[in-house]
């Protein structure tokens, strides 16, 4: 799938998040968020300019945040800015139960923030004996994904595969590889190996 594909998921799908800051003593705070809009410069959201949330947006200019929906999970870690009223009137439109929230003349109190730079993950779960893992990158922030992998001191042995809870390690081949986008992340893995061929880093 495109980005795209994956931002529609987080803001049609499953639209409230859990966003994460930090607070004036540098420990992080989570909060629920619900993501208004999408497009292909990045995902929108609000909040109150009266909140805690709104000045660690506009001073920390980044953000972390998670969603959960029917066993599929989006998360994304990016830059975030502050639109002002841009957009406010069309989340307005599309999310009408804002309307109840914020009557009238008093959606003066909200301003419009993008994420518009950001590393995302798509974890999909709705299949057990299937999992699927994706990354995906906003804007111009690098895709990074990270997973288990198997170097050259592989023997071929296939002791991996046996713990592997979704047997997505193809011995096959010397050395294995493991599917990536099938991984659960377990690391049952490491300590089989005979000749620690295999360990966790970036891709």
């Amino acid at each position: 799938m495109e980005t795209v594909d994956y931002l529609k998921i987080l803001v049609e799908g499953i639209h409230s998040t859990v966003v994460a800051t930090l607070n004036e003593k540098g420990r992080p705070v989570t909060r629920c968020i619900d993501m208004m809009l999408y497009d292909e410069k990045g995902v929108y959201f609000l909040t109150a300019k009266g909140k805690q949330f709104y000045g660690q947006l506009m001073s920390q200019k980044y953000v972390s945040l998670s969603g959960i929906k029917d066993k599929r999970c989006i998360s994304l870690s990016g830059k975030v800015k502050n639109i002002g009223k841009e957009k406010l009137d069309e989340i307005f439109v599309k999310n009408p139960y804002m309307q109840d929230l914020y009557p009238g003349e008093t959606r003066s109190a909200l301003e419009v923030f993008q994420i518009y730079e950001a590393e995302g993950n798509f974890f999909d779960i709705s299949d057990p004996k299937h999992v699927k893992r994706e990354t995906f990158a906003l804007g111009k922030a690098e895709e990074r994904p990270t997973g288990y992998v198997i170097n050259p001191a592989c023997i071929g042995c296939g002791k991996c595969l046996n713990v592997c809870p979704q047997k997505c390690i193809d011995v096959t081949k010397t050395p294995c590889v493991i599917n990536q986008n099938c991984c659960l992340h377990c690391g049952n893995c490491v300590p089989v190996c005979p000749v620690r061929a295999i360990s966790m880093k970036s891709l």
